[in-house]
C-alpha cells in the first residue's frame, strides 16, 4: 500500500501569495501548470537541458522541471506572465514582439526571463555575452538571431 503525504507550501507566484497542498514528488513545473494556473510555464525536455520551463525563483533562473514543489515553500516565483504590469507588456516582452524574437513561442518565456535576469546584472552586455547567457535556453525555430536582436533592443532602450 502506497501512502502519499501532502505538504502545504506557501509561495508567492507573480506577486500573489498562495498556499497549495502538494505531494513530495510534484515538480515546481507541475505545481505551476496544474495547481497554480500558470500554463505559460512549458514542459520541454523534463531533464533540465532545454530551458523551456525556466522561471525566476527568488529572482534567480531555474529549470522548474528540476525543482520539487516542496522546496519552494516561502519562495517567490516569477513566470513570464509576472513581468507584465497593469495590462502592459514588460519592455523586454514588447521587444520580442517588435523584433520577431519568437516563432512558435515555446522557448520564449525562458528566453525572456533569462535575458531579463542577465541584463539586470549586466546591463552593458555585448551580443556574445548575451549569446552565452542564453545558451541554456534552446530554440528549434529561430536560429537565435532575432532573439538576440530583441534582447539588444531592450538593452539599448
Amino acid at each position: 500500500m502506497t501512502v502519499t503525504t501532502q505538504h502545504t507550501v506557501s509561495v508567492t507566484i507573480n506577486g500573489r501569495p498562495t498556499d497549495l497542498a502538494v505531494s513530495p514528488n510534484l515538480s515546481l513545473l507541475e505545481l505551476l501548470r496544474t495547481e497554480a494556473g500558470a500554463p505559460e510555464v512549458k514542459l520541454g525536455c523534463g531533464e533540465g537541458v532545454c530551458g523551456t520551463c525556466t522561471v525566476l525563483l527568488d529572482g534567480e533562473p531555474v529549470n522548474a522541471c528540476l525543482v520539487f514543489a516542496v522546496q519552494v515553500d516561502g519562495c517567490e516565483i516569477t513566470t513570464v506572465r509576472g513581468l507584465a504590469a497593469d495590462g502592459e507588456l514588460h519592455l523586454l516582452q514588447q521587444a520580442f514582439l517588435d523584433h520577431a524574437g519568437s516563432q512558435c513561442g515555446f522557448c520564449t518565456p525562458g528566453m525572456i526571463l533569462t535575458a531579463k535576469w542577465y541584463l539586470d546584472r549586466h546591463p552593458q552586455a555585448d551580443r556574445e555575452e548575451l549569446r552565452r547567457a542564453l545558451a541554456g535556453n534552446l530554440c528549434r525555430c529561430t536560429g537565435y538571431t532575432k532573439i538576440l536582436d530583441a534582447v539588444e533592443a531592450y538593452r539599448d532602450r
